[in-house]
């Protein structure tokens, strides 16, 4: 089915900040995709995106973006506040949506999109771009041949001004959340029987660090660190570390920043993820995603594994118990 060609898809980008002017970005240069529309809360943010890539219409207003443009299909790359209202709007006009995980700020939000969601998720596919990662894929084949899991420790941190830049996100939701889908996919989607976590607060109660562990029934543990406590010398995108053990064997992926470093004055990491968008077409992990994107919204695959509602949903509920567990621990 891959090779088929087929239509490209309609599709408009929702929240332009940096990730979503890179979904507009790579969208602009797939053969798959056409982008027809952009929604932001600020008319700068529009601008900005189309002085990069051209005359696209955009809006300021939803449910104008919606009723006018000619978009089939929606990237939400906004605020997690925000998911699910416009998400709910979109599926309610019939729209396609690839929604950026998490779902929502708590299981109980992200629940009243059940009614609006297709039973195979053919019509919300969450954001999930380390499936498309091929150091993670290579990952999934080893574990496929070498047997069960015993530990996976996970390291996401970032820099401490994430805060500023992110008033009302915790380490949980914006970057912790990656790795627990990772972990889903590993362990093959099974249950965790045990969940624990802690957090570290500032002086002015906000958390920039949140430790997290899992346990299943056969004994596999996980162990996961996300911060925004780097200081300002690390590279703009942070660190990102996973190591998988297992019996007599270990593999261990450092994702981000990719392996080039660039040195003037100070060294510079220009390269944070498996991405690229230029000329000649874009290449990585997010373009792959938007591939598969458009297949599933022309009908030509299911949503891969690790990226529907019902995926989402399950690691919506491991956030809800790890953040409860946060609460009780709290000093």
């Amino acid at each position: 089915m891959r090779g088929k060609r087929f239509e490209p898809v309609k599709i408009g980008v929702i929240g332009l900040g940096s990730w979503g002017r890179l979904h507009a970005a790579t969208l602009a240069g797939l053969a798959e995709a056409e982008l027809v529309a952009l929604e932001a809360r600020r008319q700068a943010s529009l601008d900005a995106v189309t002085t990069q890539l051209g005359e696209i219409p955009g809006w300021l207003d939803l449910d104008a973006a919606i009723a006018e443009s000619d978009a089939e299909a929606w990237v939400v790359a906004s605020s997690t506040a925000s998911h699910v209202p416009i998400t709910r709007a979109l599926l309610e006009a019939g729209k396609s949506v690839l929604l950026e995980k998490p779902i929502a700020d708590n299981l109980a939000e992200a629940e009243t999109l059940a009614p609006l969601v297709n039973a195979d998720s053919s019509n919300l596919m969450l954001g999930h771009i380390v499936l498309f990662s091929s150091e993670f894929r290579q990952l999934m084949d080893e574990v496929g041949g070498r047997g069960k899991v015993s530990y996976v420790n996970c390291v996401r941190h970032r820099r401490a001004r994430t805060l500023e830049v992110f008033p009302d996100e915790s380490p949980f939701h914006l970057t912790m959340v990656h790795d627990l889908y990772a972990a889903q996919a590993l362990m093959d989607r099974v249950e965790p029987t045990g969940f624990s976590a802690q957090v570290h607060r500032t002086a002015q109660g906000a958390v920039d660090v949140a430790l997290a562990q899992l346990q299943w029934a056969d004994g596999t543990l996980g162990s996961f660190a996300a911060g925004f406590i780097a200081p300002m010398a690390m590279g703009a995108g942070g660190f990102d570390r996973m190591e998988v053990y297992g019996d007599g064997w270990m593999a261990r992926l450092l994702p981000n920043p990719r392996p080039i470093t660039v040195w003037d004055e100070e060294a510079r990491w220009p390269m944070p993820y498996e991405i690229r968008v230029d000329p000649s077409g874009p290449t990585g992990m997010m373009a792959e995603e938007l591939r598969c994107f458009c297949r599933v919204v022309r009908g030509m695959e299911p949503v891969p594994a690790g990226a529907s509602y019902a995926d989402a949903m399950q690691v919506q509920r491991w956030l809800d118990r790890l953040e409860a567990s946060a609460d009780a621990n709290r000093p």
